[in-house]
């Protein structure tokens, strides 16, 4: 399992993570997304890197990629979405009905 540092900072955790990287004249696009139910995709910085890895849920690593930071203009995180449970209430109506 892999610790974080000192100086390492855990951003996101979530289902699907997308990082847009500078390659010069263009953009590129990766995509890390936890492949089976109970998985996790976190996002950590430090050291001029930026790792995305996909997490067991006790925490073992499945697979890592690593970018420098200089060149990644956007992590987006896409979260799971969560299961609605009986006693959630309903969301309110966006408008009154007239």
């Amino acid at each position: 399992m892999i610790e974080p540092a000192d100086d390492v900072v855990p951003l996101v955790k979530g289902d699907r993570v997308e990082i847009l990287i500078d390659t010069g004249g263009a953009s590129r696009t990766y995509e890390v997304v936890a492949t089976r139910a109970g998985r996790r995709v976190e996002v950590r910085t430090g050291r001029g890197l930026v790792e995305v890895s996909e997490l067991t849920r006790g925490g073992t690593v499945v697979r890592t990629a690593r970018f420098m930071a200089g060149r990644v203009l956007a992590v987006v995180e896409h979260p799971a979405a969560d299961a609605v449970r009986p006693d959630d209430a309903p969301p309110p109506p966006l408008f009154a009905a007239s």
